[in-house]
């Protein structure tokens, strides 16, 4: 996904995401499952906040986005953190040039669904496998089938506030099981505000599905979970779904 038009602004609207959620299930999958874990690859980092708190748990980080606004902002963050942290503007299902494998592979904030089809998935597990070292962990997280249709669909959100208002209209989208969301958004400039409109199309698959994709990859799954807790199994009402596999 590239944020075209506000992605200086992408933080403020994002303020109550639980990054800290994010980091922190990271952090204790790794020490459960591969605690010599150094290196980690965050796919579809975006901003880097959870690129910049996995560094602050002492991991080496890189951090891959398709978005050279959002790598920018990135970058500043981690330079104003005293972090060090490489940022890389690449597809994820095209990976290149990195010099060694990685311990640890995440796609967080469910940045695997903006993947439209399942060979692009597919693709994107074999970049993964093909860039990391024996044993390593591929962590990620999806929408579940029961947000898409439950939560999303013909929902409508707005907020008003004196320097950012939005309003985020979701319906169905063609393909099985994906949403298009109609962003609109106003951000306040001086004394008058200026508009954004985007379109945000994700996808997500059944827990089956994905668990074929990765073994068809050649992972090996460790764990499912969800909602943010290794202790929590899916069940049809969760939102989130988190996975765990190894190379």
């Amino acid at each position: 996904m590239i944020y075209k038009g506000f992605a200086s602004i992408y933080d403020q609207l994002m303020k109550d995401a639980p990054y800290e959620e994010w980091a922190s299930f990271i952090g204790i999958a790794i020490k459960r499952y591969h605690p010599e874990a150094t290196s980690v690859l965050d796919l579809g980092c975006g901003t880097g906040e959870i690129a910049v708190r996995l560094a602050k748990q002492q991991l080496s980080v890189t951090g891959v986005d398709l978005s050279e606004d959002m790598l920018t902002v990135a970058q500043a963050k981690a330079i104003d953190n005293n972090v060090n942290i490489l940022f890389v503007e690449q597809d994820m299902r095209e990976l290149s040039g990195f010099q060694e494998p990685f311990d640890v592979v995440t796609i967080c904030c469910d940045s695997l669904n903006y993947l439209q089809t399942r060979v692009d998935v597919e693709q994107t597990f074999k970049q993964v496998y093909d860039h990391t070292n024996s044993d390593s962990l591929f962590i990620f997280d999806v929408h579940s089938v029961y947000k898409i249709h439950e939560i999303f669909a013909n929902s409508t959100f707005a907020e008003q506030d004196e320097e950012i208002s939005y309003i985020w209209s979701s319906y169905l989208g063609e393909e099985e099981n994906s949403i298009e969301h109609d962003l609109t958004f106003f951000v306040k400039d001086d004394e008058v505000y200026q508009r954004f409109d985007e379109l945000h199309v994700q996808r997500t698959f059944h827990i089956n599905e994905y668990k074929e994709m990765l073994e068809a990859a050649s992972f090996k799954v460790v764990h499912i979970c969800a909602d943010f807790s290794l202790e929590q199994e899916p069940t049809a009402t969760s939102e989130r779904i988190f996975f765990i596999a190894r190379k």
